[in-house]
């Protein structure tokens, strides 16, 4: 399958994510197969799916916790293999749910921030004065400055997933990669968490977005490409307005589906019974 390219987007530039013919087989499964996608900085995708598509386990793929049976993954051209994929991961910021059962209950929010330098859960490493300036500055970029010194067992989920994004920006990556961020947030901290995530990429120095999940409700105008999963393949990848149709999303989720659009969000209607 073709790569989508983003028209600004120079052969000579280099990707910041490249995923060729990636296939993971265990046994007799086979979980992914052959995955191409390319993310182009300035890019921000959404990586859309059913329940059983492939999401989770292409995500540790890219952390290196499931290694591919075939296929290369490059970052920043630096490809998986070839260097040293603990040096590479420290490149991809990841929030995902899987961290809240990691973080110590009476660690407090800085901390939390400051073990996103080392890729670690449950700081150990020696910080310096410099590394605590850091991640209260992070803290207060992502609207949790009054929580610095809170712990982790006292802290809401939107609170929580504020903390894990300052974590993740804690080692300056260059793709931040989101997965179901909104899990258990109620409809209202769901919308002020959603209204954060679409102000990030218009931060100087912003990385590459790539937001997981499987509600259209949630994709936002930042997200500029989607990649659609079904059973562990792509049969679709590329910018919003061409990728995100009723036609693509009744083939990712098996049953018919109407895309509806309203002020630049969307919402999925069902054919009546």
């Amino acid at each position: 399958m073709a790569r989508p390219l983003s028209p600004a987007s120079s052969r000579n530039s280099r990707p910041v994510l490249d995923v060729s013919g990636v296939r993971v087989v265990r046994g007799r499964t086979t979980i992914l197969r052959d995955i191409a996608w390319r993310v182009e900085a300035g890019q921000h995708w959404v990586i859309l799916g059913a329940n059983g598509s492939g999401k989770t386990s292409l995500l540790k793929v890219l952390n290196g916790h499931l290694p591919p049976t075939a296929g290369e993954i490059a970052v920043l051209g630096e490809r998986y293999g070839a260097s040293d994929w603990r040096d590479l991961r420290l490149k991809i910021g990841v929030v995902m749910s899987a961290f809240v059962a990691a973080i110590p209950p009476a660690e407090i929010a800085r901390d939390t921030v400051m073990s996103g330098k080392f890729a670690q859960l449950d700081l150990w490493a020696p910080v310096t004065r410099a590394d605590r300036a850091a991640a209260e500055k992070l803290l207060r970029l992502v609207g949790a400055g009054a929580i610095v010194q809170r712990e982790w067992a006292y802290l809401s989920q939107g609170e929580r997933q504020r903390v894990l994004i300052a974590r993740a920006l804690m080692a300056r990556p260059r793709l931040l990669i989101l997965d179901e961020p909104c899990a258990g947030l109620d409809p209202v901290a769901r919308e002020n968490f959603l209204g954060f995530v679409n102000r990030l990429p218009r931060r100087r120095g912003a990385p590459a977005l790539v937001l997981v999940t499987h509600h259209v409700e949630e994709i936002l105008p930042a997200f500029t490409h989607v990649l659609l999963l079904r059973a562990g393949s792509v049969i679709a990848a590329g910018p919003r307005a061409s990728v995100l149709t009723s036609r693509n999303l009744s083939r990712a989720f098996g049953s018919p589906l109407r895309l509806q659009r309203s002020r630049e969000r969307y919402a999925l209607a069902f054919p009546r019974p």
